[in-house]
């Protein structure tokens, strides 16, 4: 076991080079496909030939299922997981175990869910990301973490809570043109692809409350909270909310599809919402340009060129860029009014 000297060392390896290790982790995988040429990995099962409603997707929620072990390799010397050892060494200001909901199975619109909880992901994804790290450094040879995990999209290899990432489409009918935004993710506040750029807003996806079990209130407090600032809501009235409200009639949501980092197995359901303008100006006049996780880009122009930039060029998280690479191939039918 390394020192937690030498475990910090490949840490920080990890957050200044997490862009680069991920596009070097794709070669681990040549046979699972990769979403829009992105480093996204998928299953086809997850990825609709075009986007579809989100209303269309169905949940049920059923009790988790064991799954196989996974060698921790990484860990220091005195710690038996790895978010017990980041909470001690190296724990970002948000890093809270909160509960979540594990995916399980995802046949056609139907996804199942266990009850989960967000170190899970860490134990497993984090530490893996951290072997590779290891690797790269020369510090190891083999990587038995993620040899054990195999396919990174198979559920029923590792713990996989999802996060419902959501490309933001501001859309002006009258000259048909639209605008986005982005985050760039503070590597000094967030356990997760800090120092990257990432499509706003983004959450992991759990309850507010233990019946809270719905991917859509998920989304709006995740808009309530990354693009205006609301302290984390930990339980909301949606039907007594009038932002709730107001969203739920202004947002037209399409799922696009779901994929997994080739680094950290984060994986993510790829979604766009389209508001009108005057509407999105009426919902988010008192956008941030800062919340707690890092720093808001606001109101890029959604044009291939920004698209190439983001997508292929700068360090953005794969979910990301698979997410403006796929809306910009879909643009004309997320645009239409």
């Amino acid at each position: 076991m390394p020192t937690s000297a030498e475990w910090l060392e490949v840490r920080a390896h990890l957050l200044e080079h997490r862009h680069a290790l991920a596009l070097a982790a794709v070669a681990e995988y040549p046979d699972v496909p990769r979403v829009a040429g992105t480093p996204l990995l998928t299953s086809p099962d997850w990825m609709p030939a075009g986007p579809i409603p989100l209303a269309d997707l169905s949940l049920e929620l059923k009790a988790s299922t064991a799954l196989p072990e996974v060698p921790a390799s990484v860990l220091p010397d005195g710690f038996g997981s790895y978010s017990e050892a980041m909470a001690a060494l190296a724990a970002p200001s948000v890093f809270q175990n909160r509960g979540t909901y594990r995916l399980l199975g995802f046949t056609g619109r139907h996804l199942t869910f266990g009850l989960g909880s967000y170190f899970d992901g860490v134990d497993v994804g984090e530490a893996c990301a951290h072997e590779y790290a290891a690797r790269d450094l020369g510090r190891i040879g083999a990587l038995p973490a993620r040899s054990a995990v195999g396919d990174p999209c198979d559920p029923r290899r590792r713990p996989v809570n999802v996060a419902i990432s959501t490309l933001t489409l501001r859309h002006d009918e009258i000259s048909g043109e639209a605008t986005f935004f982005l985050h760039w993710r503070d590597p000094k506040r967030v356990g997760h692809a800090g120092g990257m750029f990432q499509v706003l807003p983004v959450g992991v996806f759990q309850g507010s409350s233990e019946a809270d079990f719905s991917l859509w209130h998920c989304m709006i407090r995740e808009f309530a909270e990354e693009m205006l600032g609301v302290e984390e809501i930990h339980d909301a009235d949606y039907a007594a909310w009038p932002f709730a409200q107001r969203l739920t009639e202004a947002a037209r949501v399409f799922y696009l599809g779901t994929g997994v980092d080739p680094l950290t197995f984060a994986t993510d359901m790829l979604t766009v919402a389209v508001i009108e303008a005057s509407r999105f100006d009426e919902l988010f006049g008192d956008l941030v340009s800062h919340n707690e996780e890092g720093q808001v880009l606001r109101g890029l122009p959604f044009t291939a060129g920004n698209v190439e930039r983001f997508a292929r060029h700068e360090p953005t998280q794969a979910a990301g860029a698979a997410l403006l690479a796929l809306a910009w191939q879909h643009r004309e039918e997320l645009l239409r009014t």
